[in-house]
């Protein structure tokens, strides 16, 4: 399904038809329930890497407060009859300004995850950014959608060598975009893992973009033919678990993995180099003598950052926290967002990500200076419960109240999704009462100082 103007009474249409028949949709419509039944069809270890955060989670909470504090201002007889629900994004028109964000070890939830997920958005016409972290190589989800719209997201490697190998491999892979997360150079402190002593990568699951690619297969293979002090380790049922995770996760026959060095070693080699804790804008600044696609940097929550991306070069950025999974007590995305539009002006690509839940969240972003979003956990959620149908549910489901938001605040098209469309709801910080950054309340001066 290619998205088009009537989006939202379309899906109406088509649930409610259902309903004629007895039919109650297999993917709730609102995110409460969404969540709610995806965390009764996930196992433990999945629903705290997908679902959980940093800390405490003020982070998680506190982007989905910054979308309370904004209120949606109707707009009455505008005769709004059809919605452009498109975008200009890099050089290119996408049907709607949601993307799918790139989310790692999707198969937690669900098999072949990546491949459902891929496949989902080319049905739904919708960017998916394809994870560094994913399950499947990036060149069989390429192919599972066709032409659709695709992007990938790269984590900076401590070797160079890997970062040049999948940046070339995304470009033949027909790539639209390279999004380079800042954010992860080190792992977060996530107390729902810690707790169950899980992480993904360990069992070989979300490597599969370093197991397919060439030159980490060499740099595994020099691994092995070093010889190497051991430390034994205990033999125990979780280890023979895990062991066997990891052949079963690598690619190849099971029974020759689970007789080979390769799976363990590359899951060794993939935690000591998988991302770089010296990342710093002198490795950025070398992006653009490294590919020719437009370069998007994921993570900017300061102004300052934000213009140092663009002045070298960045075409896009991503005004994000991670989802709230890499600094607990972090400011809201929404909130840094009208902060750096506020300081950069309306030129520069900001996309956002972080706390969308709902076609009314995509509008409240676009009011306030995002020119188009990242959808994660919720079609995670969707995949959960129903695998492509599912991510495509939601999607669809997103799309529609977007849709419908605009014909109920009398916008035609994606541009007329202005600031004077939301109105900042008051705060309480240090017993003083704030607005949400914006031209009626606290500066971007002040939220950063």
């Amino acid at each position: 399904m290619t998205t088009t103007p009537g989006a939202g009474l379309s899906r109406l249409n088509a649930i409610y038809r259902q309903g004629v028949l007895g039919r109650r949709p297999a993917v709730p419509a609102d995110f409460g329930e969404l969540e709610r039944r995806a965390r009764r069809a996930s196992s433990a270890t999945a629903w705290a890497y997908v679902a959980g955060g940093a800390g405490e989670g003020r982070t998680m909470r506190r982007n989905r407060a910054a979308f309370d504090r904004w209120a949606i201002v109707p707009r009455m007889a505008s005769a709004a009859v059809d919605r452009d629900l498109s975008v200009e994004l890099l050089g290119s028109r996408h049907a709607t300004p949601v993307l799918l964000a790139p989310i790692g070890a999707g198969a937690l939830m669900g098999d072949d995850s990546d491949l459902h997920i891929a496949r989902a958005a080319a049905a739904t016409g919708t960017t998916y950014v394809f994870s560094n972290q994913g399950c499947t190589p990036m060149e069989d989800c390429a192919a599972a959608m066709g032409d659709a719209s695709r992007w990938f997201q790269l984590y900076w490697s401590k070797d160079d060598g890997l970062v040049d190998s999948l940046i070339a491999r995304a470009e033949a892979a027909g790539a639209g975009a390279l999004v380079v997360t800042l954010d992860t150079t080190v792992l977060g402190w996530r107390p729902q893992d810690l707790n169950l002593g899980s992480l993904p990568f360990s069992r070989g699951q979300g490597i599969a973009q370093y197991t397919s690619d060439p030159r980490f297969r060499q740099i595994v293979a020099e691994r092995i033919a070093r010889p190497a002090r051991r430390e034994a380790t205990p033999v125990t049922p979780g280890a023979i678990r895990t062991l066997l995770a990891m052949s079963r996760n690598h690619p190849g026959r099971f029974w020759a993995n689970l007789r080979s060095p390769e799976p363990r070693a590359s899951v060794e080699t993939f935690l000591d180099i998988y991302s770089n804790p010296g990342l710093s804008w002198d490795h950025l600044a070398t992006l653009r003598d490294r590919t020719k696609l437009p370069v998007v940097l994921k993570g900017i929550l300061h102004p300052d950052d934000a213009r140092r991306a663009f002045e070298l070069g960045a075409s896009a950025v991503v005004v994000s926290n991670h989802g709230g999974r890499q600094v607990d007590n972090a400011v809201a995305s929404l909130d840094a967002l009208v902060a750096i539009r506020e300081e950069l002006g309306p030129e520069p690509t900001l996309l956002l990500d972080s706390g969308i839940r709902s076609g009314a969240d995509v509008f409240t972003a676009l009011a306030l200076g995002a020119d188009a979003v990242l959808l994660g956990r919720p079609y995670m959620y969707g995949l959960a419960l129903a695998g492509q149908s599912g991510v495509e549910d939601v999607v669809r489901n997103v799309v529609a109240e977007l849709d419908l938001t605009m014909a109920l605040t009398g916008t035609r098209d994606i541009p007329a999704i202005g600031r004077e469309l939301v109105i900042a709801q008051t705060r309480q910080v240090g017993g003083k009462t704030l607005q949400p950054t914006g031209k009626e309340g606290t500066t971007a001066a002040e939220l950063f100082s």
